[in-house]
Formats: C-alpha cells, sequence, structure tokens
C-alpha cells in the first residue's frame, strides 16, 4: 500500500523543523521513530512521539486546519519513511563524515541514547518484553556508554587513530543490534498484523 506522505528529504525537514522551533535535530527525530516503530508498547501512537520533540507547553501552536494537516503530513512522511527502512532492515546510524571523534560519537549517542532508546519505551519503563529483546536494548545502552567515554577520551586529547577504530566498532555493534531487533522482534510482529 502506497503512503499519500511523501517524505521532503533531510535538507527540507530540518527547516522545517528550524521553522517550528524544534530543539530535537532531525537525526534524533529519525531514531525516535523509529524506535517507536519497533516499540512493545502498544498505545504508542506517532503524535505522542512527535510531541516529545518539544519541552511540555513548548510544543508549536498550529494557526490554521491547512497549517495542522501540512505539519503532520510531513512528519508522517518522513514516520513512513523510517517504517520502510525498518520493514526491510536497513536502519543504520547516520554516516561518519568528518574526523572530529567527539562530535561524531556524540550524534551516535544520541541517535542510541535519546533518539533509538526513548522511542523504543515510548515514556514507559515497565514493558514486557522477551528475555532475549531486553539483553538486546540493554546492550544498546551500554553501547550508548561507550560514545560517551569516546567523547570524554577525544575531550582529553587522546589518540584519534584508536578512538576513530573504537567509534566504527561501536557502529557496527549498534548496527547489527538494531538488525537483530528488526529482524527477530519487529518483522515477525508486522507479519503477524498482515
Amino acid at each position: 500500500m502506497q503512503s499519500e506522505n511523501e517524505y521532503i528529504g533531510d535538507d527540507n525537514f530540518k527547516k522545517f523543523l528550524i521553522h517550528y522551533n524544534c530543539p530535537t535535530p532531525l537525526h534524533v527525530v529519525k531514531m525516535k521513530f523509529a524506535g517507536a516503530i519497533c516499540s512493545p508498547n502498544p498505545n504508542l501512537r506517532p503524535t505522542d512521539v512527535i510531541s516529545s520533540f518539544w519541552e511540555e507547553g513548548l510544543e508549536p501552536r498550529l494557526e490554521t486546519k491547512n497549517e495542522a494537516e501540512l505539519f503532520f503530513k510531513f512528519f508522517m512522511g518522513l514516520w513512513d519513511e523510517m517504517f520502510a527502512q525498518i520493514g526491510f532492515n536497513k536502519l543504520k546510524l547516520s554516516e561518519c563524515h568528518n574526523q572530529d571523534v567527539a562530535q561524531e560519537a556524540l550524534k551516535h549517542y544520541e541517535e542510541v541514547e535519546l533518539g533509538f532508546l526513548e522511542g523504543f519505551w515510548g515514556g514507559q519503563s515497565d514493558l514486557k518484553i522477551p528475555v532475549y529483546l531486553s539483553e538486546v536494548i540493554d546492550s544498546l545502552t551500554d553501547l550508548a556508554s561507550v560514545y560517551q567515554v569516546l567523547i570524554e577520551r577525544a575531550h582529553k586529547g587522546e589518540g584519534t587513530e584508536l578512538l576513530l577504530k573504537t567509534l566504527k566498532d561501536t557502529n557496527k555493534m549498534v548496527n547489527k543490534a538494531f538488525s537483530f531487533v528488526i529482524e527477530n522482534y519487529v518483522l515477525p510482529k508486522i507479519r503477524n498484523i498482515h
């Protein structure tokens, strides 16, 4: 089934977020949607996730029905884009584009901890999930901590080569964990729905 909501692309979506004074950067928005799509929380709705991008009480005021429709259409276009990535098991961290270990590690920390994991739990802490899934989600929390250590070490001026290698290895483990969650938990659920 083809979605009526088309993703407007990263550059346009960043402008859209700026227009609405959204404090959550695009890389976190994407991963929070991905986590929510993978979430075991049956009551989690896209609108709940969207409102979490702003602090409570600072959500944008949508003046007209047209503006509200467009606002949600743009967000749902990205939601559908992330759903497709998960459906094809193509979810990955954003690419490393520079040699600044601290900056890249911070971005990946945000994607994992503030994005995927927050989206996955959807504001709940007591969701019942299978033991194997719990272990993989715990491993993602541990890997997010590795990014924090890399940030600290990079700020101390430790050897960039070793830190970059550790960053890339950590990214591989995170991507494998995403793939495992999708393959073994999310896709079977999606197939059961259909």
